[in-house]
């Protein structure tokens, strides 16, 4: 088998491909809507907590910050399997 042979042989099965987008396809909706549930319980989730009176609003920047940079690249790795896995 030459090199010209080998560059065109199909790497992934067809249905396999399929059955990989459709997995990342349900992720990809599971994460946005969790991300969405995340913005309608923002204050909850991220508003001062009662217990801890001496947490200041830099910490809480950070777990905001760091919770939305996970979610963003949930978002972009689901978004990318799914949509452009060939």
């Amino acid at each position: 088998m030459n090199r010209e042979e080998r560059n065109h042989e199909p790497i992934m099965q067809p249905d396999a491909i399929r059955f990989a987008r459709f997995i990342f396809f349900v992720l990809f909706i599971a994460v946005f809507f969790g991300g969405l549930h995340v913005l309608k319980n923002y204050e909850r989730l991220f508003g001062p907590d009662p217990d801890h009176p001496s947490e200041n609003s830099s910490s809480r920047s950070y777990g905001k910050m760091q919770a939305f940079v996970v979610w963003l690249h949930a978002i972009l790795l689901t978004a990318g399997f799914a949509f452009l896995l060939d």
